[in-house]
């Protein structure tokens, strides 16, 4: 076995976190794909996630613990009190387990809009997400297609910050995204929510919307801010050992060939 065989068996083999049976976590995704696990409250027990969270402490690492329960929450609190140091985040959609995340970001600036005052709450886990995380986030809110000349002026107003992608969340008929998409150069990624009601509502419509769109355009699942947020912070990885550009005179890691 060579020294590189040998040593991704030994990333491997710790690579999973086994709590009781019940779990096992992928300490590995931060190095492997530039983002940290992220436990999902909804469908655990209050045992089960406290389980993990207790196990992650022990072992030195941090956590974000999306959309937990009220139940969960409540018994999140009591840990707290007795020493497990969690913090509320987003009116308690997003929980985090301080501690070390695994995963290095540069700097870097992401936008999030969006297009009603309903729209704000899924909005936020995606903001405390991305802030817990390290990353600068501007925001504008309630600037939807229903009047226009807010939306323009909101842009003018992000684009100072040089954002390097969008996330831009709209209900009912979820437009928004698409006209975002037609005037910012940086990357847009569509988060329909599910506000709106009767037919097409609770954010099917904005979904169809967003997926027809004839501007450039990517889009996530119906209150998916999670999601977004993850795929927005690969674009700030820190990267080890980039290769150069052309422009140093290396492609690919070789040097180029000199002109004689």
């Amino acid at each position: 076995m060579s020294r590189r065989d040998g040593a991704a068996g030994r990333r491997r083999a710790g690579a999973e976190l086994e709590v009781g049976g019940y779990a096992r976590l992928d300490r590995d995704r931060p190095r492997r794909v530039g983002v940290p696990e992220v436990v999902l409250g909804e469908g655990k027990t209050v045992e089960h996630l406290l389980g993990i969270l207790r196990n992650l402490h022990a072992q030195g690492g941090g956590a974000l613990i999306s959309r937990p329960t009220p139940t969960q929450r409540r018994a999140l609190e009591r840990a707290r009190v007795e020493g497990l140091p969690l913090r509320s985040l987003a009116g308690g959609r997003l929980v985090r387990l301080e501690g070390p995340l695994g995963v290095r970001y540069r700097p870097g600036t992401a936008a999030i809009v969006t297009a009603g005052t309903s729209d704000v709450p899924i909005a936020e886990e995606a903001r405390e997400l991305l802030r817990a995380l390290g990353i600068r986030v501007v925001h504008e809110h309630d600037v939807g297609v229903a009047g226009l000349h807010r939306l323009l002026a909101a842009i003018r107003r992000i684009e100072r910050s040089r954002p390097e992608i969008y996330l831009v969340f709209a209900g009912r008929e979820g437009a928004l995204p698409t006209v975002v998409a037609g005037l910012v150069r940086a990357p847009v990624v569509g988060v329909p929510t599910s506000t709106g009601y009767g037919r097409g509502g609770r954010g099917e419509a904005a979904l169809n919307a967003m997926l027809q769109s004839c501007a450039p355009l990517a889009v996530v699942n119906i209150d998916a801010a999670v999601p977004a947020a993850l795929f927005a912070a690969q674009q700030f990885v820190e990267r080890e050992g980039p290769a150069r550009s052309r422009r140093d005179g290396r492609e690919g890691g070789r040097s180029a060939p000199r002109r004689r």
